[in-house]
């Protein structure tokens, strides 16, 4: 499946929906509207992005805090 529901992707992130909205709405993590009702969907290679920008930040900030 190339694109996700929201709701798919609160899931995979094992977070509430409200969460992954307010990661859209900042642009945090890349979604499009499609269809009559607007529906978004973000793309699997985008959700796969976002995870290992994480992973970064998190790796950064543990030897930050190593250094400190």
């Amino acid at each position: 499946m190339r694109f996700l529901r929201l709701e798919d992707v609160a899931e995979e992130l094992n977070v509430k929906l409200p969460q992954v909205r307010a990661l859209v709405k900042s642009g945090e993590l890349p979604a499009i509207q499609i269809g009559g009702r607007g529906m978004w969907r973000v793309e699997r290679v985008e959700l796969e992005n976002y995870i290992q920008q994480r992973y970064a930040q998190t790796r950064e900030e543990i030897a930050n805090d190593a250094q400190s």
